[in-house]
């Protein structure tokens, strides 16, 4: 599954579904992994088994701006009780790389996922951020997601927060 390419003075953006070994995936879970390393001193650290992310239960996606590889966005089904009686996603790995922010690429992936999750029958979705990521809690907030209770690996993490939204 391919979402939509629009070309842009930017370039042209396309995401396309795939495995969690595809290897842009590991480049640029990677590339996300430092990122943490250099804000909060070491690795996310959830597990992650990759089925989690194979249909129909998630989707991995990678997001590439002229063919090249610079963006990641994921959802998996989840447990977590945040909305009582509705199919939950978790949104994992969102990630655009430094040399293709600031073109509203973030705000195309969380869309497409929020979309493709939809399709597959979920009815809202959580995520789990960090405080020293104010770029993404700004998006979140800005795409409608409220603060919702801990949960996950990072439940009690004084650096965690956590947000929902129904779709």
């Amino acid at each position: 599954m391919t979402g939509a390419v629009r070309p842009s003075p930017e370039g042209t953006f396309e995401l396309e579904r795939v495995g969690f070994a595809h290897p842009d995936v590991t480049l640029l879970v990677a590339e996300v992994q430092d990122f943490y390393t250099a804000r909060y001193g070491g690795p996310d650290e959830t597990p992650l088994d990759p089925a989690m992310f194979e249909p129909p239960t998630g989707s991995f996606y990678v997001g590439r701006l002229d063919g090249v590889p610079v963006a990641t966005g994921a959802w998996r089904r989840t447990e977590v009780g945040t909305f009582p009686g509705l199919v939950t996603v978790e949104v994992k790995r969102m990630y655009v790389a430094p040399r293709a922010q600031r073109r509203g690429l973030a705000r195309r992936v969380l869309a497409h996922l929020e979309r493709s999750a939809a399709e597959a029958g979920a009815r809202a979705v959580v995520l789990e951020t960090g405080t020293m990521q104010p770029e993404a809690i700004a998006l979140y907030t800005s795409s409608g997601y409220e603060p919702v209770p801990g949960f996950g690996y990072y439940k009690d993490a004084p650096l965690s927060r956590c947000f929902g939204k129904r779709l």
